[in-house]
């Protein structure tokens, strides 16, 4: 028999021969809930089916016991998805089996966490009282839907992210965006025209869910990451989570009231989105779903921010992607990332706050001057640094914490950790006492509020509580005089339960005599059976084992019953003691998170004052002007990847006072390009991030976008070519940037023809640089575009520069003034590792086309009458295979 190796067991097929196979001889009957008579059902399956009515976009798990089921279609899913095995269960004598498969409690957030990062939304039914009080059947109820942009829970998060809900609305052109992070709480709103921008702003954003209205009449639907609807905006990216919703919660009355009473406010003024409809909507709507989701947990949201998109840099999904900032473009690591050659924070918190710095550069020189005070201040002084890192690094995640906390959720651990950071606060801010530096001022006072608070839970709570919060140990002994008392009296009982093993054994002489205890009975003695005719009269036979014989007496039971309803008080003080605890955490959950903000800047600032010192970063003096001069730049990320002293810094002038506004920048193939523009771009990017930057000396205007176009792409998905997409990107680039943009171009028009590419090229960068005059440069293998220099007044020619040997050519990755003539592609194949076959036949078959290429003779023919520098000419004509450029 043959077997292939590559072939993997499908987990779960929806054919009735795999399900039988995987569910036995009691094979279902019923995948689909639609297929039952309800009048049929059990009780609990009537139930269940109801419940699931109401909650038909989301995966409804349903407490049994120890586990928690699903049934039906949602059993079906479940198997697949986390790849359990497929059961049924008895409904009915009329109506048969249905599919069914379960997870165990204790294994909630595991499971929860893949169903989760796979796309689905969940509806915990829980039993909402004592099965053992119960009558008939137990009491359930839905008490929280996670969703992918729902989840609190600490092990469903990445601790360095953010988890964003994001909903935005339509009207027109116009659009409205509000997005939150419930776990921290930060709740943000904005609105503008031009959908291009909103889809920026998700690229930007992330967000692992994006809800939306439609004129659908009770609308639930939750799309997973590549599905679709005709009920989404077209052009929508097509890797989120979109939930769909009725318009009547997006309703801007209905909205503009749930704000105000979200933040208990007269007017919508004092937050700064008064006057923006589709923003209200948005962050209304927004509301509205955590309403629905979150059922009886509160949300700890801050208070909303307003915010434009002229307030920062501009960077559009496709320059994040090529600048690799977050993730590398080829394989999506963080390794290799801008954020992982620059990330030393302590906390996570810090790491967040980075990451959103890098996606939202400051246009606003004040602002970008503040951050590089502080920076400055920490690399001055190494002592504060060094100590203000040490006490970051016992800081926990007081946003997350808080949040926790003021939902509701945060078990003992989470207090004790909540107390630990916020004594350091004292040691912080007496650390930066004497700081001018604006985000170190913010350390300098602690509000009494959280002093007060940490000083409670540490006198309140022990040093290493347990994670269960129903079981005792969570409250220090002299807290509470009653709690004190019943702790005596259950160690006292307990005691007397301990030595009665002794006492009973002197008493009957049995040697073997145990005393033991399990849930089912209780306290027990135990005897052998060879020994049983020795129990004395008071024994009362409780349980008849092969072995043994368990008793009972009269004194063991009312010290059990004194012990077990002494705990059960016990634990229900300290719990309530504890939940006020909680609540009095909650309660400053707002001034907490205020903290936490000026905790992650001055942690972001001092990780970047560590990667200034160690990797010798210069502080840029930032203008107001076009022009951007950096000497001996180096690419952030490259130079932390190669050896010291390897990598080969470069210089860059570009914009006013006699630089030029457009470099065409001409080299051999694997010579450096790519990275000379994307560390002016990065370098350009730090800057107005507020970080030091990798060069000896730089002065840089202030950008109000970057635009990138380097390698070659395509996209399957939409049927669009690697030409295709170079062209929409360069397009998006022309109607967009303006004189203040920064622009970096690689190959334009090497997708297509020669002549073809030749002539866009051309024409881009003329375009650039007389017309939009954005400060760019202009990577090509067209040398003819060298031609351009002598034409337009502020274009320069560059190149990077090889040493050429008899049998190969050195790459000196230095770049001068100069265009180069050859780009040396056929060396590049062999450093590559092509055939030396194959080296050998390209080079003469490059003889031939150097010899007799009628490019080279129109440009000679050219070159002898050429039009007053400063009047360029765009025609370019192909005809019968004769190729000129009439200057």
């Amino acid at each position: 028999m043959i077997v292939s190796m590559h072939s993997e067991p499908t987990p779960y097929k929806t054919d009735e021969e795999e399900l039988t196979q995987r569910t036995g001889k009691n094979a279902a009957q019923h995948r689909d809930r639609s297929t039952v008579d309800r009048n049929l059902l059990t009780p609990m399956m009537r139930h269940y089916v109801e419940t699931k009515d109401e909650y038909p976009q989301a995966l409804l798990l349903y407490r049994v016991g120890d586990f928690y089921e699903t049934f039906f279609e949602d059993a079906c899913t479940i198997a697949q998805a986390l790849e359990l095995m497929l059961t049924s269960k008895e409904c009915g004598k009329e109506v048969g089996r249905v599919t069914m498969a379960g997870i165990p409690h204790h294994a909630l957030e595991r499971y929860s966490r893949i169903l989760v990062e796979k796309g689905f939304a969940i509806a915990l039914c829980d039993q909402v009282e004592d099965p053992a009080l119960a009558q008939g059947l137990v009491k359930r109820e839905v008490t929280r839907v996670i969703t992918p942009g729902t989840v609190l829970d600490e092990g469903m998060l990445k601790a360095r992210s953010n988890n964003f809900l994001a909903a935005f609305v339509l009207a027109g052109d116009r659009w409205g965006l509000a997005y939150a992070d419930i776990s921290t709480g930060e709740f943000s709103t904005t609105q503008a025209g031009d959908r291009d921008l909103l889809v920026q702003e998700l690229m930007r954003l992330q967000p692992s869910e994006v809800l939306f209205p439609t004129d659908a009449p009770d609308v639930q639907q939750l799309l997973r990451p590549g599905e679709s609807s005709p009920l989404l905006p077209e052009g929508l990216p097509n890797q989120f989570c979109y939930t769909l919703r009725s318009q009547f919660s997006f309703g801007l009355t209905e909205a503009k009231q749930r704000l105000l009473e979200q933040f208990r406010l007269r007017s919508l003024e004092g937050l700064g989105c008064d006057h923006l409809p589709l923003a209200i909507r948005a962050a209304g709507g927004l509301l509205m779903y955590l309403e629905d989701t979150q059922k009886e947990t509160r949300i700890p949201l801050q208070p909303l921010t307003t915010y434009t998109l002229s307030e920062y840099l501009v960077l559009d999904h496709q320059t994040r992607r090529n600048l690799e900032i977050t993730q590398t473009s080829r394989d999506g690591t963080f390794h290799g990332s801008l954020l992982w050659a620059l990330d030393r924070t302590a906390t996570a918190m810090g790491s967040r706050a980075l990451r959103r710095w890098l996606l939202q550069p400051l246009l606003a020189v004040e602002q970008i001057i503040a951050r590089q005070d502080t920076l400055a201040d920490l690399v001055q002084n190494t002592q504060l640094r060094q100590q203000l890192q040490q006490q970051l690094q016992n800081i926990y995640d007081l946003e997350r914490l808080a949040g926790r906390a003021g939902s509701g959720t945060a078990n003992a651990r989470d207090l004790v950790a909540l107390a630990e950071s916020l004594e350091r606060l004292t040691d912080i801010a007496y650390l930066a006492r004497n700081s001018e530096s604006p985000y170190l001022k913010a350390l300098q006072t602690v509000p009494p509020d959280l002093d007060r608070l940490a000083q409670r839970l540490r006198a309140h709570l022990v040093e290493s509580p347990p994670i269960s919060l129903t079981e005792g140990d969570l409250i220090r002994d002299g807290v509470d005089a009653e709690i004190d008392r019943l702790r005596q009296q259950v160690a006292s009982d307990q005691h007397w339960i301990t030595d009665l093993e002794r006492v009973e054994r002197d008493r009957t002489g049995i040697s073997t005599l145990k005393v033991g205890f399990n849930k089912a009975f209780g306290y027990y003695i135990s005897i052998s059976r060879g020994k049983s005719i020795q129990a004395p009269a008071d024994y009362i036979r409780k349980q008849t084992l092969t072995n043994e014989e368990r008793y009972i007496t009269p004194d063991l039971k009312e010290r059990e019953a004194r012990i077990m309803t002494a705990q059960t008080d016990l634990f229900q003080m300290e719990y309530d003691l504890f939940g006020q605890l909680r609540a009095e955490v909650g309660a400053l959950a707002e001034l907490i998170r205020t903290v936490a903000t000026a905790v992650a800047g001055a942690d972001v600032l001092a990780g970047l004052a560590e990667v200034a010192i160690y990797q010798g970063y210069c502080r840029p003096h930032i203008t107001k002007d076009r022009r951007i001069e950096i000497q001996e730049g180096r690419h952030p990320v490259v130079e932390q990847s190669l050896p010291a002293g390897f990598f080969v810094p470069n210089s860059t002038l570009l914009g006013e006072d006699a630089a030029p506004d457009l470099v065409v920048l001409t080299g051999p193939n694997a010579s450096g390009k790519s990275c000379y523009l994307r560390q002016v771009g990065l370098i350009q990017l730090l800057a107005q991030t507020g970080s030091f930057v990798p060069a000896r000396v730089a002065s840089l205007g202030v950008c109000d976008r970057i635009f990138t176009r380097v390698g070659a792409v395509d996209d399957l998905a939409t049927g669009q070519s690697t030409f295709m997409v170079e062209m929409n990107e360069t397009a998006n680039i022309l109607n967009h940037a303006t004189e203040r943009s920064l622009v970096l171009l690689d190959e334009i028009g090497r997708g297509t023809a020669t002549f073809d590419g030749l002539a866009i090229a051309w024409s881009v960068a003329e375009y650039l640089a007389v017309e939009i005059k954005a400060r760019t440069i202009f990577a090509t293998h067209y040398h003819e575009l060298n031609e351009l220099a002598s034409l337009v007044e502020n274009v320069a020619n560059y190149q990077v520069v090889v040493k050429e040997m008899p049998d190969r050519i050195v790459f000196l990755h230095q770049v001068q003034p100069g265009g180069a003539s050859r780009s040396y592609g056929i060396e590049a194949g062999r450093l590559a590792g092509l055939p030396p076959t194959v080296i050998q036949r390209a080079k003469q078959v490059m003889g031939q086309i150097e010899k007799h290429s009628k490019i080279a003779v129109g440009l000679r023919k050219s070159s002898q009458s050429k039009p007053p520098k400063g009047k360029p000419s765009t025609r370019v004509r192909e005809e019968t295979g004769q190729f000129e450029l009439p200057f």
